[in-house]
């Protein structure tokens, strides 16, 4: 479904000059996800508040994305604000090789007390992607330091997204997701559909009978799968992996890097099936949209299969700015702000929000599909035949949406007012039906 015009970047261009940083920086800079040939230019940002974003000609955005899905509480909270001023004057970073300091340990202990059953363990890093590769080498070394030298795969699902570095590269759909380019290259897991109904769960038990000797660890994102469509399942899925990876004691890591911290309506996706991973990766909303940070969790006997008198048996990982204070002051401060302010009330609200007003797309012409869960919604179409196109069209409705493969989505800031939240969804509902 094409819902743009093709001459839609002629009529959007700034209303004034762009600033002379933007004109000398933009021709040294290679954006994600993008074809450089043929995209738009990026909008030149200059100041964000609240889930508003306002561009260096002065018009303003209000964000159905919140950066990514990471900030949570909108842009330029006060209370991060400071916590961060405060931690920067004293101590923006320090080695965490062989040193320690409050804001990590602090932030450590707070996150497995929030966290279900005995995960508890913190191994930090600066990014998801790396949290999720440090999962990986925490489910293979405990596999290997138990002698058992051929359990060194993964088994990941259809529509998965883990990250872009090559180690999850190769647990991401291999065939829809945007890494199938990089398939000779990549290491070999085993890749099935998520056990959804009878019928798919006897082929998952049949491939975890067929393939339990080489497998390390089951991996998923929980309840919705974020990059790859922002595909939902129900929660008994969860329950039915977790009895499966009993039954075949294999490792059960999911991965809450998007679902984490509220998204789905629970502050983890995982309370909603009642069920404790062996490992937990979370970033993204982890400091509040505010700086880079990471954290792949472990439960007791997965730490404990790395204790020995042998030094090879130690996790051999350390990120130069691993467990940065500065980033887990923002951390800190975010975990603040679920406890003192009504955060998933108000996902509760979106929720109701998002499914009263998008559900009018159900019967617009090439939608396929219409769903909610916490503060996600998302509108499945046929196809769209250029996202770039489509996205400059709700920009000049004064809305940052960005759609991708065939859904257009939100993903809104928990505190966003009401009115920003209407207009969001009202411009969905505009665009798809021109």
């Amino acid at each position: 479904m094409n819902t743009a015009s093709s001459n839609t970047h002629a009529a959007h261009a700034p209303l004034t000059p762009a600033p002379a940083w933007y004109e000398q920086g933009l021709p040294h800079i290679w954006l994600p996800y993008s074809q450089m040939q043929t995209a738009p230019p990026p909008l030149p940002c200059v100041a964000t508040q609240g889930s508003r974003i306002t561009l260096a000609d002065g018009r303003t955005l209000v964000d159905g994305v919140a950066a990514w899905w990471t900030a949570c509480h909108g842009y330029n909270h006060p209370h991060i604000h400071a916590a961060a001023a405060e931690q920067l004057a004293r101590m923006p970073h320090v080695m965490f090789g062989g040193m320690a300091h409050e804001p990590a340990l602090r932030l450590a202990s707070r996150l497995c007390a929030l966290l279900p059953g005995d995960l508890e363990r913190v191994f930090f890093t600066d990014s998801g992607s790396v949290a999720v590769e440090v999962a990986m080498k925490m489910a293979i070394q405990y596999r290997l330091n138990r002698g058992e030298q051929t359990r060194t795969k993964m088994l990941a699902f259809q529509g998965g997204y883990h990250g872009d570095t090559l180690a999850t590269m190769a647990i991401c759909d291999p065939e829809e997701g945007m890494h199938h380019l990089y398939g000779a290259a990549l290491a070999q897991h085993v890749i099935a559909p998520l056990p959804v109904d009878e019928a798919s769960t006897a082929r998952f038990y049949s491939l975890l009978e067929q393939h339990a000797h080489e497998l390390a660890a089951i991996i998923v994102e929980p309840l919705v799968q974020g990059a790859g469509g922002m595909l939902f399942h129900p929660s008994h899925v969860l329950q039915t992996l977790r009895a499966a990876a009993d039954r075949y004691d294999v490792l059960l890591i999911l991965d809450e890097i998007f679902t984490g911290f509220g998204r789905t309506g629970s502050l983890f996706a995982c309370q909603q099936a009642g069920i404790v991973p062996d490992i937990i990766t979370l970033s993204k909303a982890l400091t509040g949209g505010t700086m880079a940070l990471a954290a792949t969790i472990a439960r007791r006997h997965v730490f404990e299969a790395f204790l020995s008198d042998n030094p090879e048996h130690a996790l051999m990982h350390g990120p130069t700015f691993m467990a940065n204070p500065l980033a887990c002051a923002c951390a800190n401060a975010s975990l603040d702000l679920f406890e003192s302010e009504p955060r998933l009330e108000q996902v509760a609200a979106i929720n109701a929000i998002l499914t009263e007003e998008l559900e009018a797309c159900r019967h617009l012409p090439g939608v396929r599909d219409v769903r909610t869960l916490g503060a996600i919604g998302v509108v499945e179409l046929e196809r769209i035949a250029n996202p770039d196109s489509l996205r400059q069209t709700f920009i000049t409705h004064g809305a940052w949406v960005r759609p991708f493969r065939n859904i257009v989505y939100l993903t809104p800031a928990f505190t966003i007012s009401e009115d920003e939240l209407r207009h969001l969804t009202r411009t969905i509902r505009t665009v798809l039906a021109s």
